[in-house]
C-alpha cells in the first residue's frame, strides 16, 4: 500500500477510536451519578489496578505495555473530570519531581495544587481541601524522606496508592559553568549527586531548598547561581541545562505515596504500611519483627524516626506484602500490638512495581 493509503487507514481508525472513547465516556457519566448517590470514592486504586492489569494482558503489541498504560491513565483522568473533578496536592512549584509524578499518575484532566512543603500536603488532605496528595517517601539512592515520615507521625492521612518514577537530575543555569558560585536544590537531591558535585564543583556553595523547582525558579533570577532539577523545570523557568543526568546512581528511582482520608480495597497483590513505637528495652524491636516472620509476612522496607517528645525513643515504619483485611495480617497486627506502646496502620494499597 502507498503512504497515502496507509494514512487513510489511520484516519478511519482514528474516527472509530474517537467514537468508542466517547461511548466509554457516556458510561463513565452514568457511573459518576451512581457514585455520587452512594457517596463512594471517585478514585478507586483497586479498580485502577484491575483496569491497567487487564489492558496489559490484552496488549499483544507492537506498542509496549507502558504506552498502553499511559493511554488508559489519561482516559481515567478524563473519567475523573466527568465524574467529579479531583484536586491533587503536590510539592511545588510547577516542574518539581512531585509535579511530574502527579501528572504521570493522575493525568492532565484533574486539578493540581502546588504547596510549599510536604507537611502542607498532609494538612490540605486532612482538611479536605485536596482529595489526594502525592508525597515522596524514599529514593533508591538517598533513602527515606524525613519530612514525609514525620508528617505521618503527626497527622491522620492514610495511604491509598503508590507510584515509582525514574529520577534524572540536571544542572541548569543562565550563567556559564565557571561563573557558578551557588547551587540550589533539595537536600535529598544533593545527596543523590554527591560524587558528581565533589568532582565538578569543589568550591561552589550548595544551598538547600524545599523543592527542586523552587530552586530552579530562584536560580533563574540570579547571576552566578545554578539549580539541580528536572528538565521540565528548566523549560518552565527559562534555564539552560548545562549537564544532564548527574545523579551518582544511574537507576535512580523515587517512590511516591498517594495519601487521602482512607486507604484502598484489597486486590490480591497489596502492601500495608504500619507505624509503631516500642518500649525502650532490649529486644523490643526484634519481638515485633519476629511476629511478621511467624505469620509469613514479607517485609519490604523498614525505617525509623526519632520521637520528638521522648529522648532515645523511635517510631518505626514497616512495609510488608498483604492487606489489612487478610486473615494472617489481622492476626499478626493483634500479636504485634502486644509488644508496642503504639501501633497504627497507615494504609493498605495495591502494590505497584512498575515505573511511571
Amino acid at each position: 500500500m502507498s503512504l497515502e493509503e496507509l494514512r487513510k487507514k489511520i484516519d478511519a481508525i482514528d474516527e472509530k477510536l474517537v467514537e468508542l472513547i466517547n461511548q466509554r465516556a457516556q458510561i463513565v457519566v452514568e457511573i459518576g451519578k451512581l457514585k455520587r448517590a452512594e457517596e463512594s470514592q471517585i478514585y478507586a486504586p483497586h479498580r485502577e489496578k484491575a483496569v491497567l492489569d487487564k489492558i496489559t494482558q490484552l496488549n499483544k503489541g507492537p506498542l509496549p505495555d507502558k504506552t498502553m498504560q499511559a493511554i488508559w491513565r489519561e482516559l481515567m483522568s478524563g473519567s475523573f473530570f466527568l465524574e467529579h473533578p479531583l484536586r491533587i496536592g503536590y510539592l511545588g512549584p510547577q516542574g518539581s519531581f512531585s509535579h511530574n509524578a502527579a501528572i504521570l499518575k493522575f493525568g492532565q484532566s484533574v486539578d493540581y495544587e502546588a504547596l510549599t512543603d510536604i507537611r502542607a500536603i498532609f494538612e490540605e488532605v486532612s482538611k479536605g481541601h485536596c482529595d489526594f496528595g502525592i508525597v515522596p517517601i524514599e529514593n533508591s539512592a538517598g533513602g527515606g524522606i524525613r519530612e514525609t515520615l514525620d508528617a505521618f507521625v503527626e497527622t491522620d492521612a492514610m495511604i491509598c496508592a503508590e507510584a515509582n518514577m525514574a529520577i534524572h537530575h540536571n544542572l541548569m543555569a543562565n550563567s556559564p559553568m565557571h561563573d557558578i558560585k551557588r547551587i540550589y536544590s533539595q537536600p535529598e537531591v544533593f545527596a543523590q549527586c554527591r560524587n558528581w558535585l565533589a568532582a565538578t564543583f569543589k568550591d561552589a556553595e550548595t544551598i538547600p531548598m524545599a523543592s527542586s523547582s523552587r530552586a530552579a525558579k530562584l536560580a533563574a533570577n540570579e547571576t552566578g547561581s545554578a539549580a539541580i532539577a528536572s528538565s521540565v523545570a528548566a523549560e518552565i523557568y527559562g534555564l539552560k541545562v548545562l549537564c544532564q543526568d548527574i545523579e551518582d546512581v544511574a537507576n535512580n528511582i523515587t517512590r511516591f505515596l498517594i495519601i487521602s482520608k482512607q486507604d484502598a480495597e484489597p486486590t490480591g497483590d497489596d502492601k500495608t504500611i504500619i507505624l509503631f513505637s516500642t518500649a525502650h528495652r532490649t529486644g523490643a524491636l526484634v519481638d515485633v519483627l519476629n511476629v511478621f516472620r511467624e505469620y509469613g509476612l514479607n517485609m519490604t522496607n523498614i525505617g525509623s524516626r526519632p520521637n520528638k517528645k521522648r529522648e532515645w525513643e523511635y517510631y518505626f515504619f514497616v512495609d510488608f506484602l498483604g492487606h489489612k483485611q487478610d486473615e494472617n495480617v489481622q492476626k499478626a497486627l493483634v500479636e504485634a500490638k502486644k509488644h508496642c506502646l503504639q501501633l497504627s496502620v497507615l494504609g493498605s494499597f495495591p502494590r505497584s512495581p512498575a515505573i511511571l
